[in-house]
């Protein structure tokens, strides 16, 4: 009966060794890959706006939830915690991630298309916090004394980021 028993084990230990990938591996590693860019919560590009059209669909709102694509102007090189998206007025709206929770590479992104999924709205941005912004930006001393009154914008607080 032992030998019985230990001939089955051994059995079912080859036949294990012997099997290929199941499918969830095949598919985590694939999702992995797919993550590489992505920051944040994960989210389907469905729906997409451009920055155009998120003008446009947040103007009478107080807030509206979206997905938008854009090109990033400029971004945070202290701790990678927001970025600057071009509109096409040739303004930007500011980007920042839920609670923190998140953070983009602190290289420069420039230039580099992004998708973004969360809320915008209009705010009122104290000079404070424009400060704090411009010093993040790497501007000069003067550029950041420059800023002397608050001022209202589209902002945006994004959920989650792909990297394009």
């Amino acid at each position: 009966m032992k030998k019985l028993l230990a001939l089955a084990l051994i059995a079912a230990s080859c036949y294990g060794c012997s099997q290929t990938k199941p499918e969830t591996e095949v598919t985590e590693a694939t999702e992995a890959t797919a993550s590489e860019n992505t920051y944040g919560a994960a989210f389907v590009e469905d729906n997409v706006l451009t920055a155009s059209q998120l003008q446009q669909a947040v103007t009478g709102q107080d807030s509206i939830q979206a997905t938008v694509t854009a090109e990033v102007v400029e971004s945070c090189q202290s701790k990678g915690c927001w970025m600057d998206v071009k509109l096409e007025d040739g303004s930007t709206m500011k980007v920042t991630f839920r609670d923190y929770g998140f953070f983009l590479p602190v290289e420069d992104l420039s230039g580099k298309t992004v998708v973004f999924t969360g809320t915008a709205k209009h705010e009122v941005i104290s000079v404070e916090d424009q400060r704090h912004f411009a010093e993040d930006a790497g501007k000069s001393a003067e550029a950041i004394q420059a800023i002397t009154a608050p001022r209202e914008e589209l902002r945006f607080v994004a959920d989650g980021v792909i990297l394009k």
